[in-house]
């Protein structure tokens, strides 16, 4: 069987540290790995809509800063295949049928979806839109035949309610949908930064994050602000690890080679952390590192953009091009669900054949 991986974000804002340790940085070494057969990319911008009806300009906007994103931190148009989801109409449609195959009272027992109307406050109204984004998803995965989703602990019942869906398709009307399974992150621990100010989500609303388009001066303010232990007070105090924002993000960045070059006292993170813990140690150092560490992460990403963003047509037109190859793959698909629920009308030689002879004889 091919293997073939589909993810993707909303286009709801430029993307941060937090999408880049998560999964933009995993992404890049899965579409360099030879491994997988295509890699369907997807700025989810029709979903993005489920809860930003009211601000389409919102969105809107933020399809290129995705892109730019996406391609500044190495995505490849000739490896992966990125494309804008309300430009690929069949998943629409898919989505159609598929919900005729999922209960209202499995829908609420999702505990990604209840989770999102939570943050929303959308337990009194919610949008149907939104309430049916498992099914969505469901379309946009099995679209594309994907065996392979990568995603955080936090989605895994999202993709559970897709294996369903595909369970209760294929039963009902023979094997035709492609089983996917979840790739959870190796070191699900780092994959998850909290917001800068210690909360334990980035949030643009918040002013938490920091952007992988941020200027290096921008960068070092964030890092220099960043929360750490509220009790370490003095340089000689003991220090807390876990918790402290500065220590994740390095968990996270930090290599031992960084050591040498950036704070040669210390061979590894785990000596540093050793002193930080009995004192001795103080924040403004630390954090110091880890903006170095940050700034060597970041300044390959930020030149990438410079460059690209002196010709945006041209990205434009790589979200073009991979949006009719997105298209054409889920045309073949929703063809083959269309033969399997015999709702293909007119391709169907054999029904027209059947029901001439039918009224002929009659």
């Amino acid at each position: 069987m091919r293997q073939i991986i589909l993810t993707g974000d909303r286009p709801t804002g430029r993307l941060h540290i937090g999408h880049y340790v998560g999964s933009l940085r995993r992404r890049v070494e899965l579409q360099n790995s030879g491994v997988y057969d295509k890699i369907f990319i997807m700025i989810a911008d029709a979903q993005a809509l489920t809860d930003n009806a009211d601000n389409p300009e919102k969105v809107r906007q933020n399809i290129i800063e995705v892109a730019l994103d996406y391609l500044s931190c190495g995505l490849d148009p000739e490896k992966s295949i990125m494309f804008i989801q309300s430009q690929v109409p069949e998943l629409t449609e898919l989505s159609f049928y598929y919900m005729n195959l999922v209960t209202v009272s499995r829908l609420q027992r999702n505990p990604t979806v209840k989770t999102e109307i939570q943050m929303r406050n959308f337990e009194a109204s919610i949008p149907v839109g939104f309430f049916t984004y498992p099914i969505s998803q469901a379309s946009d995965i099995t679209a594309f035949k994907a065996t392979t989703v990568p995603v955080g602990d936090d989605q895994l019942p999202m993709i559970e309610q897709c294996r369903e869906i595909v369970h209760k398709f294929n039963s009902v009307y023979g094997e035709t949908l492609v089983m996917p399974k979840a790739l959870i992150p190796e070191n699900e621990s780092c994959s998850r930064l909290p917001g800068t100010d210690g909360k334990a989500k980035m949030s643009k609303s918040l002013g938490n994050c920091i952007y992988l388009s941020d200027s290096e001066e921008e960068v070092q303010k964030k890092v220099m602000s960043m929360f750490t232990d509220p009790d370490h007070l003095k340089v000689s105090d003991p220090g807390k690890i876990e918790g402290n924002t500065v220590f994740i993000y390095l968990d996270a960045f930090c290599r031992d080679e960084h050591f040498a070059k950036y704070l040669p006292d210390y061979k590894n993170l785990d000596e540093l952390k050793a002193h930080y813990q009995r004192g001795g140690l103080g924040d403004v150092k630390v954090k110091r590192f880890l903006n170095a560490v940050m700034q060597e992460e970041l300044a390959p990403i930020r030149a990438r953009r410079k460059e690209l963003e002196k010709d945006i047509p041209a990205v434009y037109e790589i979200l073009r091009k991979g949006s009719i190859e997105a298209e054409r793959t889920a045309a073949q698909t929703l063809s083959e669900v269309k033969q399997a629920m015999k709702i293909n009308y007119f391709d169907d030689m054999e029904l027209i054949q059947e029901q001439a002879k039918r009224y002929s004889e009659g």
